[in-house]
This record gives C-alpha cells, sequence and structure tokens, in this order.
C-alpha cells in the first residue's frame, strides 16, 4: 500500500528533505509505508550531483545543493512536486528500469490532456515536440522540457523525484541552464493552451500510478 500525501501551500525546500529522509529511514525499518508526496515549493534552484557552476547564471533565488542525480533545475508555484519515496527491494533493484517507468508515469498522466510527451536520447525528463517554434540552427526539431526528473537511492528506497510544469512562471529558469541543456527550452501545461489545474493533474497521477507501478 502506497500513501500519497498532499500537502497545501508551499513547503520548504529543507523541511521537505527533512521529511523524506525520515520517510525513507521509517520505510527501511519497516515502520512506514511506501509513499508519494505532491508539493509546492517557493521559488529555488537545486544543484544535483553533476551540476556545473558554469550553469547557474544568475542566483535569482536561493540555491540549494541537493543529493539527487542530474543539473540544475527550478522549482517554484505553479510546478508540481512528485516526491517519490518507494522500496525497489520489492520493486526491482533496477535504477534504470525505475527512472524508465517515473518517466512513463508522467508522459501516461500529461496523455490525459492530450499532451504527447516523450524521452529523447540523451536527455532525461519528458519533452513535448514544438513544431510552432523554428528549429535549431542544426535543423534539430524544437523540443520544449515539461518534466523533470532526478532521484537518489538509499539501501534501494527512492526519494526526490519528479517536477511537472502546471504554470510555473517560465521566466525565473533564465537563471540557470536547466539540466545543463541549450537550445531545447521549457514549457508547462498551461503555456501549451491548457488551463490544467494542480488538482486536475494530481487526479491523472494517481490514477496512471497503478496501471505504471503494478
Amino acid at each position: 500500500m502506497v500513501e500519497w500525501i498532499i500537502s497545501d501551500g508551499l513547503t520548504g525546500y529543507d523541511e521537505a528533505v527533512s521529511f523524506m529522509e525520515a520517510r525513507v529511514a521509517a520505510i527501511l525499518a519497516g515502520e512506514a509505508p511506501e509513499a508519494i508526496w505532491l508539493v509546492e515549493h517557493p521559488p529555488l534552484y537545486t544543484a544535483g550531483t553533476s551540476a556545473r557552476a558554469q550553469d547557474l547564471l544568475q542566483a535569482r533565488f536561493p540555491v540549494h545543493a541537493t543529493g539527487r542525480g542530474g543539473q540544475y533545475t527550478y522549482h517554484g508555484p505553479g510546478q508540481r512536486i512528485v516526491y517519490v519515496m518507494l522500496d525497489l527491494n520489492r520493486r526491482g533493484r533496477d535504477v534504470r528500469a525505475f527512472v524508465g517507468r517515473l518517466e512513463a508515469w508522467v508522459i501516461a498522466a500529461l496523455a490525459e490532456f492530450g499532451i504527447s510527451g516523450r524521452i529523447s536520447e540523451g536527455r532525461v525528463g519528458v519533452w513535448v515536440p514544438r513544431p510552432d517554434k523554428p528549429a535549431l540552427p542544426d535543423g534539430t526539431a524544437r523540443e520544449d522540457k515539461i518534466a523533470a526528473i532526478g532521484v537518489k537511492l538509499r539501501k534501494w528506497v527512492s526519494f526526490h523525484g519528479i517536477s511537472i510544469n502546471v504554470d510555473p512562471d517560465l521566466d525565473h529558469y533564465g537563471g540557470i541552464v536547466p539540466c545543463g541543456i541549450t537550445g531545447h527550452g521549457v514549457t508547462s501545461m498551461v503555456d501549451l493552451g491548457l488551463p490544467v489545474t494542480m488538482t486536475d493533474l494530481d487526479v491523472a497521477l494517481q490514477q496512471q500510478f497503478g496501471v505504471i507501478f503494478r
């Protein structure tokens, strides 16, 4: 049984990390079930284990070093953060397969709203094609990132997780090179013309979780 937790308002990043640390310890001790925690953060940047100093262009918001994989990313209001505390001892000790299932979960949830999310070779996360925007100088078709993924494992229990752009201020990404990738941009569900609420997305995530994580 997976416990779903939805927090109202904005949750501080340090508070979130402390909660996840405690919950992972409890899962490992057999004292608590797995959990999916849905939150929003105030504006901030996080630096993953592969973050490069030159990708922090302007520290407009607090910067938090974090143990998750990946590089720099932005979190803020209008973005659904999905913290996944799942026990891979029972779900299969395969990191690549786990990340693939997280990507498939996001893609399935976005499909509920007619968004064709996809993964792209060499770029972690979920992307949407943007034929309405000019191609890159080398002729590559433009894609925008709509969801980022960065996880950490402790004795095969996961934490950190996913961020999905519902309606954040996309200008806030201007202080970083998101995930170290240039050329392609970022988008959101509302930016794509869909008047989606956070609750709408939460419902889709809960419906599709049982399909992807049987």
